[in-house]
């Protein structure tokens, strides 16, 4: 262990100081940081270079700038951050060669438009490496395990998508926006879907906000027998396999609140083998393909400070 001083926030006059203890791992080539951006809860954490959490916090996400405070002011009081990786809901800059890269993009959440991630992250660790993905790329980067090819699909107040092709994770224009494209209808299903810029894109047809509208109910209070789970599972359905037909993913992990349902990955799975019809060897395979998260909760968490890890070395 490390014994340090600390000058006490508040103290009576400046120069007011505390003793702290440190345990090895504070102080032994610093501190490796993860945050997780979620719309509603934001998790910091401090882990180890295999991406396991060694001690976390979870709390409310506000603006932009309340937000990182707390999370800065957090990491201050756990030694010095020798790297941060930053798992950020989107839309946000992913582009390293960018002027605005690690800045909060278009958002109707107030007080994160335009708010740089980076800039408030370097102002207070200067020193410190930086590596900064989406939450479900960073998701998708910590499922994997030996995989080198991965999908990573989140259902809840929206659906989004991370991919590790090649063993890389996939980026373009701006990143994978895996909730906005449109997928074959389900027979019968005439809903206008929810979505404010597409309608019955993925997202507006079977996000939370959408099985709520549809059916006046929220996706945990409806019976396993509802119909609601039949459009659900057909969405999904149609989403891993556009999956397999577009990146060849060898494996596709469904997370988010609705997900949650008993059963609703194998269904899923059923469903996509039949109509796979043969086609695609993964779909064919005695190893289940479509499955939750192997760390619940904290996949994105887990990613970010994998990202933390691979800024050491870039």
């Amino acid at each position: 262990m490390r014994i340090e001083r600390q000058e006490v926030r508040g103290g009576a006059k400046r120069g007011d100081f505390r003793w702290r203890i440190l345990p090895v791992w504070c102080w032994v080539g610093g501190v490796i940081c993860g945050i997780e951006m979620g719309g509603t809860k934001t998790v910091v954490a401090i882990g180890r270079e295999t991406g396991e959490v060694i001690e976390e916090f979870r709390y409310e996400t506000t603006d932009g700038k309340e937000t990182f405070a707390r999370a800065i002011e957090w990491f201050s009081e756990r030694g010095n951050p020798q790297t941060v990786g930053v798992a950020a809901f989107g839309p946000v800059d992913v582009n390293p060669s960018s002027e605005g890269f690690g800045s909060m993009l278009a958002t109707p959440k107030p007080g994160w438009q335009g708010f740089s991630i980076r800039g408030a992250l370097a102002t207070a660790f200067p020193d410190a490496a930086f590596a900064l993905d989406t939450d479900v790329n960073a998701a998708a980067l910590a499922e994997a395990g030996d995989l080198q090819d991965l999908a990573y699909i989140t259902i809840g107040t929206g659906i989004g998508g991370g991919i590790l092709s090649g063993g890389r994770l996939v980026h373009g224009a701006l990143h994978p926006e895996f909730g906005h494209w449109r997928p074959v209808r389900a027979k019968g299903d005439d809903f206008e879907g929810v979505c404010p810029f597409h309608g019955d894109c993925l997202e507006g047809l079977a996000s939370g906000p959408s099985m709520a509208k549809r059916w006046g109910k929220e996706a945990k209070d409806l019976p396993l027998d509802h119909p609601a789970w039949d459009f659900e599972v057909h969405y999904l359905a149609e989403a891993v396999m556009t999956l397999l037909a577009t990146v060849s993913t060898q494996r596709v992990v469904i997370g988010g609140g609705v997900s949650q349902a008993e059963g609703f990955h194998a269904r899923v799975e059923k469903l996509v083998r039949e109509r796979a019809a043969g086609y695609f060897p993964v779909a064919e395979s005695e190893e289940p393909f479509v499955v939750a998260p192997r760390y619940g909760q904290q996949a994105g968490i887990r990613g970010a400070l994998l990202l933390a890890v691979q800024a050491l070395g870039e």
